[in-house]
Parts: C-alpha cells; structure tokens; sequence
C-alpha cells in the first residue's frame, strides 16, 4: 500500500470525526484532490470518503456496544451532526438501525451471561452481522465486516 495512504488511513483513524476535509487530506501527503482519491481507491478499493464513513460506523458500533450514549450523542461523537443521516448510514452498513442492533447486541449479551454460552451466543451474532453486511448497500465490504467483528470477538477472550 502507498505510503501517503497509509497516512491517510492513521490520520483518518486519529480523527474519526472528520474534522479534516478531503483537500487537507491531499495537502498533508502533497498531492492534489483528484489524485489522492485516485490512488486511495486502486488501493483500498473505495473511495476515502465512504472509508471514512466505515470508520464512523465501526467507532459507532463499538459505542453501542460499549457505552449508555444516546444515538444523537453517538452520532455526534462519530462527526455527523444529523441524527437521521447517521441511522441511514448505519442502518445501510449493518442493515439494523442503531437503537435495534444496540437491543439486539445486549439481549444476545445477556443470553450469554445467563445461559453460559458465550461461543454460541457469539457465532450466532457474527452469523447474524455477516448475514446484514451482505445484504447492505455496500456488499463489497460484507469480508471486511466479517473479519473486523470476528476479530473483534476472538480479541475480546483474551
């Protein structure tokens, strides 16, 4: 991967609100608009504006997972100050709304608290987020999903 993407990547990871514009981006590795999203997409494969919007996702995700954050505040933590645009974007990335994947996340955490199944309870929302990545409206990040959450849950035995 280029170098001045990699850049752009950590940068964008550090500022996930994005408080940087496209032609800041472009600036920081000295390269225009138009050829930095050239070459960020022949190497990530998508454009840096829907990554960044993946990257908001995922930061939204693990605040509903992991916080009593209202689904205003998190959207404004993840840089969108419009809470339908957020529930649209999260909602086409995971194919639940905040509030529902949030109910689901917990209900399925619970189960794993009181049955003892943790494993089970665990593949079986893997299963169900996998099943939503490939029917969102970007099925060509349905892998990347798939792998970050399975990551995420093998991370979270240790």
């Amino acid at each position: 991967m280029d170098k001045r993407v990699e850049k752009i990547i950590q940068m964008m990871r550090e500022d996930v609100r994005g408080e940087l514009s496209l032609t800041e981006f472009a600036q920081s590795v000295n390269l225009s608009v138009w050829r930095l999203c050239h070459i960020f997409k022949s190497d990530v494969g998508m454009p840096p504006i829907r990554y960044l919007r993946l990257l908001r996702m995922e930061r939204a995700k693990v605040l509903l997972e992991s916080s009593f954050l209202s689904v205003k505040e998190i959207a404004f933590q993840v840089g969108l100050n419009d809470e339908s645009h957020f529930v649209r974007d999260f909602k086409s990335t995971y194919g639940f709304s905040p509030a529902l994947y949030r109910s689901r996340f917990r209900s399925n955490g619970a189960e794993e608290q009181h049955n003892g199944n943790g494993n089970a309870e665990q593949s079986k929302l893997r299963q169900q987020l996998l099943r939503a990545a490939k029917q969102s409206l970007l099925p060509s990040l349905h892998l990347f999903i798939y792998v970050f959450s399975y990551l995420n849950d093998s991370w979270s035995m240790f």
